[in-house]
């Protein structure tokens, strides 16, 4: 294997991964709860540091290092900023929390708080009416579909003064565990038990993504250069052996 390919098809492969990712953060910057990833990255152990085979390496290379590693991608759950709508069921959430949604038989967490009450009086996400909402029972809210209705900053649901249901408010101990299911929906993996929250409930806000599209524009670029480079690298060397075997090697 020659080291120098390596090293940079690691640098091509991985910042080629992380521009996948900033470049789903910008397509969703105008999504209502979307939360965005972060590619991270980490230097990979060389293959002696692996097996533990440091009597089998070249010591002039070893301090290069393995190159570039991708991690697991993580969601940043930072908040993004509230937007007022006027519509009293739109709930946007401040603080630790999220939304629960029954979706396909399982439970789901979100921070989209766009609602909407279907023909039956069942509560719902306004982007797929599959997606019911839950109450603090993890059980679907049902409504009176003719009935003005208020929701409070605790969450409880009220209709001609009477309190029909309470929005299930849940978080998890570690949020990092959190991963997408696809249109805002966030699951969490076997066995982690959801937490209840107390965030307040705004109606008639909703929580804009917290992607920054500046920023990652910025990221995006400086990127797409490292991954230019990279390549680059790959056709020096690739020239510089074609030399050596073509005509550093060549009998006259």
């Amino acid at each position: 294997m020659i080291y120098g390919l390596y090293l940079s098809a690691s640098g091509v492969l991985t910042n080629s991964y992380r521009q996948d990712v900033i470049a789903n953060n910008i397509a969703n910057s105008e999504t209502v709860g979307f939360k965005k990833d972060m590619a991270l990255l980490q230097q990979r152990p060389t293959a002696a540091q692996e097996l533990a085979r440091s009597n089998q390496t070249n010591s002039l290379l070893e301090p290069i290092g393995g190159g570039l590693l991708a991690s697991s991608t993580v969601v940043d759950s930072l908040a993004g900023e509230i937007e007022p709508t006027g519509n009293n069921f739109d709930v946007a959430l401040q603080g630790n929390g999220y939304l629960a949604v029954s979706s396909d038989g399982k439970i789901h967490l979100t921070r989209n708080g766009q609602m909407v009450m279907d023909r039956t009086g069942r509560l719902v996400l306004s982007n797929d009416p599959n997606q019911a909402v839950l109450d603090s029972k993890q059980t679907p809210i049902v409504l009176d579909p003719t009935t003005p209705t208020t929701i409070a900053t605790d969450g409880t649901i009220t209709q001609n003064g009477k309190v029909l249901a309470t929005l299930g408010l849940f978080d998890v101990s570690d949020p990092s565990t959190l991963r997408k299911d696809g249109a805002t929906l966030l699951s969490t993996p076997a066995g982690v038990m959801l937490n209840k929250a107390a965030p307040t409930v705004r109606s008639g806000f909703v929580e804009r993504s917290n992607v920054d599209p500046a920023t990652e524009l910025t990221e995006l670029m400086d990127t797409q250069r490292q991954l230019e480079a990279n390549a680059n690298m790959i056709h020096i060397q690739d020239e510089t052996l074609d030399k050596l075997v073509n005509d550093v090697g060549r009998i006259s």
